[in-house]
């Protein structure tokens, strides 16, 4: 169930505390309608479009429509039951948006119509889509979705609007480049664990047109070197966030086979931290530098909590959340993949790099390309005389779009695509 509430001036200075801000807000109520745990939410919703009026808000309906095999036919009965019930608690769907896996038939169509109470064109069919998810904006437009909110909500709309996913869609079918990009995880088995990396690097293969083949490779198989030997056929490594030391060390391999190998890496959050740890073990020679998160008593604390963490007790307490700024380096590749001195990312994490020794790590070759300037902590490490290798402590990946690829990632795809044709 999807709500589009037109935000008025009014409703906007109650969300936002002023009268400026974005003019539509969607709310996406997930579930399946009459379950319990959704209900509150659908109350409110109920009462949200009684306070702000016919005209400014839109309720769409997403429901399946199941196919059955042995009779050869598409149902409408789910979906007239959905209905019943949101009507039941004062909710009238102004779209049916049928989600099937066989074209419906005009028929079909004018049944929902009467019996949900809903406009004939404003019965919309959703259809799997062969090749990406991407292919569903073409779809719905063809279908006149766009036109039937933008009339109930009375907005005015350019005639013939720039469809930028039409671009998107024939990037990803007729791709002029292909690289295989490794994520080294130890939740690789979970499906939807890494998806918003997973994402944003098919993002990136759109800015870069290119189709990336996504490795999946669990870390703890990199802690022998056969296990290593799996690195060599591809384009570029990435190591997502995660907490514990389970497969710590075949991370901290990756970061260093993607180092002396001249491999593009990307280190997101303990990404980077595993690369600031190789870097202080195998560059540095301090042998037994570790991250105190995973061994308290190392002589080498590289990886460590501030001090004013070290006596909090609750773990969320020490955690750096939310978004922070950070100033580039010029000259540097992130400063390149921003072009611009001053960014904000978002934060998850407790450990960060210890200032300690941050002088030593410059000195043999690290750098800190980008600094929180409030805090001075290390947001952004790179290597010098290397194709790309980087380390972020933020998360990049939850601000990527299909449309609008995170500027590293877009990076970091292309050094990869660089790599491949050196290869």
């Amino acid at each position: 169930m999807q709500v589009i509430p037109h935000v008025t001036n009014e409703i906007k200075k109650r969300i936002y505390g002023s009268g400026k801000g974005v003019d539509v807000l969607i709310t996406e109520i997930g579930g399946t309608t009459g379950d319990i745990e959704g209900l509150p939410f659908l109350e409110a919703m109920r009462q949200f479009a009684l306070e702000v009026g016919p005209r400014d808000c839109v309720f769409i309906h997403v429901t399946l429509i199941p196919y059955l095999k042995a009779a050869g036919e598409l149902k409408t009965k789910p979906t007239q039951q959905s209905v019943a019930k949101l009507r039941e608690i004062g909710i009238q769907p102004h779209i049916l948006c049928c989600r099937c896996d066989h074209p419906m038939t005009s028929e079909m169509r004018e049944k929902l119509s009467m019996f949900c109470n809903v406009p004939t064109k404003a019965v919309i069919e959703e259809l799997d889509v062969e090749h990406s998810i991407y292919e569903l904006p073409l779809m719905l437009q063809k279908e006149g979705l766009d036109q039937l909110v933008v009339n109930q909500l009375g907005l005015k709309a350019r005639a013939n609007p720039k469809n930028i996913w039409a671009e998107v869609v024939r990037r990803i079918k007729s791709p002029k480049h292909e690289v295989k990009i490794g994520v080294v995880g130890k939740y690789i088995e979970l499906q939807d664990a890494y998806k918003s990396v997973y994402e944003s690097l098919s993002h990136a293969g759109i800015a870069n047109h290119s189709r990336v083949k996504i490795i999946r490779i669990d870390a703890e198989n990199l802690e022998t070197k056969a296990g290593l030997a799996r690195l060599k056929l591809l384009d570029g490594i990435l190591v997502p966030g995660g907490f514990g030391d389970r497969g710590i060390e075949g991370k901290i391999a990756a970061a260093r086979y993607a180092r002396e190998k001249k491999i593009p890496y990307f280190g997101l959050c303990l990404g980077m931290q595993v690369a600031v740890i190789d870097y202080t073990r195998n560059v540095l020679r301090l042998k037994q530098a570790n991250s105190v998160e995973f061994d308290v008593a190392t002589p080498h604390p590289v990886i460590a909590l501030m001090d004013e963490q070290r006596h909090v007790v609750l773990k969320g307490g020490t955690m750096r959340l939310g978004a922070y700024e950070c100033k580039l380096k010029p000259g540097t590749l992130a400063r390149k993949a921003y072009g611009e001195e001053f960014i904000s990312e978002r934060h998850r994490h407790r450990f960060e790099v210890n200032n300690d020794y941050v002088a030593r790590l410059e000195k043999a070759g690290l750098v800190i390309s980008g600094w929180n300037p409030k805090r001075g902590l290390v947001e952004i490490v790179e290597i010098k005389n290397h194709p790309w290798f980087l380390g972020v402590q933020c998360h990049p990946e939850f601000k990527s779009k299909p449309n609008r690829a995170h500027p590293l990632f877009a990076a970091f795809i292309a050094a990869a695509i660089k790599q491949q044709k050196k290869g």
